[in-house]
């Protein structure tokens, strides 16, 4: 009879393309992984995993199993996680990918919100600016800031998220202030290199865009900040990054008398989690603890800090 810890040392290898990488996600030493993979092995009747001394590849029938694997441990992991519901608690391990700078800004106190609330989730929050792919990276869920572009996913909105125009005082004071979206093309750009270079402006004959000179592409919204910051040049941020050194003085918000295009932040899971009791209560933890409007779009006197447990 197969074992689900066989079957989650299989699924934990092929995610994470090492044994090593398999046990460390499982808490495990690599021996118990190799040994548990050996006996599903001898089960099955067939080598599931082609191992070499360079790298890790499935098998034709690794291949063929790994999609049934992964529901056989989605789905008893719901069932118990459905059974503990019903006694008022929720339990069970919980996978998480979100961008690195959301993620510290405010991510982070929000989880610790969720988890206070249940103790019992098992939760992996693992920060990544790349655009993972939820069901082949194995996460149950990832957050997104922008469009949801996946059709094997489901999305649902967190909140709202503004972009504004910033740059440090000493900046402007040197450069000068754009009244305009003409005037921005003579500025140096703050850019973010994980997405269309591209600033677009809301003007009353649809979008404006504008191509600034790069002093800079980063693929992290805290380092735009930083560079901000530094006086490197003017840069368009999501006002969750933005919000607390405005208030500060320490950024200028730049009024060029229309507005950037704007986004939401998305919560997004494979469509055969959709029916996740854990995935609904996170969603609906994270939208109270963000607010709407949230709370980094409040004026300042109305928060302080983000919501602690």
């Amino acid at each position: 009879m197969m074992k689900l810890d066989g079957i989650a040392a299989f699924v934990a290898t092929a995610e994470a393309g090492s044994i090593s990488a398999a046990a460390r996600r499982l808490g495990n030493a690599k021996s118990v992984v190799s040994e548990r993979l050996a006996e599903l092995e001898r089960l099955l009747d067939t080598r599931l995993i082609q191992r070499t001394t360079r790298k890790l590849s499935l098998t034709e029938d690794g291949q063929t199993f790994l999609p049934r694997a992964q529901r056989i441990l989605y789905e008893a992991a719901e069932g118990a996680a459905e059974m503990a519901a019903r006694r008022g608690t929720l339990v069970g391990p919980l996978r998480l990918s979100a961008p690195v700078g959301f993620g510290v800004l405010h991510l982070g106190p929000a989880i610790c919100c969720f988890l206070a609330d249940h103790p019992g989730i098992d939760l992996t929050l693992e920060l990544d600016d790349r655009f993972v792919d939820a069901a082949a990276d194995g996460f149950d869920a990832v957050i997104r800031h922008g469009t949801i572009a996946d059709t094997r996913l489901v999305a649902k909105r967190l909140a709202t998220s503004q972009r504004i125009l910033v740059a440090s005082p000493a900046y402007l004071a040197q450069h000068g202030v754009p009244q305009s979206v003409a005037d921005l093309e003579a500025h140096c750009g703050i850019l973010y290199a994980n997405r269309d270079a591209d600033w677009r402006f809301a003007g009353p004959d649809g979008w404006t865009v504008v191509r600034p000179r790069a002093a800079l592409r980063v693929n992290n919204g805290l380092v735009m900040r930083d560079a901000a910051l530094a006086g490197l040049g003017i840069t368009l941020l999501p006002t969750f990054f933005a919000h607390a050194d405005v208030a500060a003085g320490a950024l200028v918000g730049i009024d060029i008398g229309c507005a950037a295009e704007g986004a939401e932040l998305y919560i997004a899971y494979p469509r055969e989690h959709s029916a996740s009791v854990k995935i609904a209560a996170l969603t609906l933890s994270l939208r109270a603890s963000f607010g709407d409007p949230p709370y980094w779009d409040l004026p300042p006197s109305d928060h302080d800090a983000p919501p602690s447990a």
